[in-house]
This record gives C-alpha cells, sequence and structure tokens, in this order.
C-alpha cells in the first residue's frame, strides 16, 4: 500500500541544517535507477532490479506521490525517505486493521556515514507529525540490517515485534506521537 491518503501533496519542500527534502523532479532520474540496481542499497532491500529493466520501467518522473520526499543535497538526490501506509495484509501492526503511517528510506552509498539519514528521517516525521497529528508511525527492517537498527533507535522507535517476512527476520518498531520529533 503507498501514499498517505488525503494529505497536500507536494508540500513545500523542507529544509534542514544541511539538506532539503522535496518532491521528485525529472531530473531525479538516474538517481533512482541507481537506488534500485545498486547491490549495497538493496541489500536488505529484495535485491537488485537490472538497469536496462529500470531504463524501461521507471517513469520521467520518478515517486511522484504522497509521502515521498526525495532528500537532496546540493542540488543533487541522494536518497528518498517515505511515509506509506502499511499494508494491513502484512504482519507486524500496532492497530487491529492496520494501516498504520511506515517510515521508509533509501539512500546512495556515498551519502552513509554521515548522518544524512536521520536529519531526513527527523524531518519526514516532523512532517509527519504536523500533518497527521495523533498518528503512531511504524518502521520495519531486517534485524540483520544494523545500520537501519542503529537509526531506528535513534530516532526513537522501539521494539513492538519481530517475525520472519521474504526470507528474513524482520525488527517491527514504533514510535508513539507524543514521542516523535514536533
Amino acid at each position: 500500500m503507498t501514499g498517505l491518503g488525503p494529505v497536500t501533496w507536494p508540500p513545500a519542500p523542507i529544509r534542514t541544517e544541511r539538506l532539503l527534502l522535496r518532491a521528485s523532479e525529472a531530473r531525479d532520474r538516474a538517481a533512482f535507477i541507481e537506488l534500485f540496481s545498486s547491490p549495497e542499497v538493496r541489500t536488505y532491500l529484495g535485491g537488485t532490479r537490472p538497469r536496462d529493466e529500470l531504463e524501461r520501467a521507471v517513469p520521467e518522473v520518478p515517486g511522484r506521490r504522497p509521502g515521498l520526499f526525495v532528500i537532496d543535497l546540493d542540488g543533487a538526490m541522494i536518497g528518498m525517505v517515505a511515509l506509506d501506509r502499511r499494508g494491513a495484509e502484512r504482519p507486524g501492526h500496532i492497530s487491529p486493521d492496520g494501516g498504520e503511517a511506515e517510515l521508509g528510506y533509501t539512500f546512495l552509498p556515498e551519502a552513509w556515514g554521515h548522518g544524512y539519514a536521520v536529519e531526513a528521517c527527523t524531518a519526514a516525521l516532523t512532517w509527519c507529525a504536523d500533518t497527521l497529528p495523533g498518528e503512531p508511525v511504524v518502521l520495519c527492517t531486517q534485524t540483520a540490517n544494523t545500520r537501519s537498527m542503529r537509526l531506528a533507535a535513534k530516532l526513537g522507535f522501539t521494539e513492538v515485534d519481530r517475525f520472519e517476512e521474504y526470507g528474513a527476520e524482520q525488527w517491527f518498531g514504533a514510535i508513539p506521537p507524543a514521542t516523535r520529533p514536533a
């Protein structure tokens, strides 16, 4: 399930100390293809897709949907952060009907290790708190993805459950609305 439903999109760009969170543009297409074809990026996300397939499949303006922010550093896309609805059919929920806002993110390898993920995700969580007040946010990552586990802890997510999905153990956490950045 994608998108956040009835939110005004795209919002005004969000500036952080070093980054700009904005809607996708045509100039981001090459970076999207790199994210989906990079073995490093896709290690814990189901593997890569062939670049030639992506060249045919990725639209001129990729990722143009409510909840998806391009992470821009000095005019270039370095990653993306998204808030989507977690599908009710998937394991891991904090409400009986599912559909919680779920935080997801990917960054190009050259952007790793600089604190950009914490900065961008904090900004996205703040936007979510302002846009969807009172709504909890969840996050799911493979337990083998130690970088993502550390990021979840830094952002204030606490473990709710662990389960097997996509052939790997998954960590499922939540951040209550009262503790989200505002």
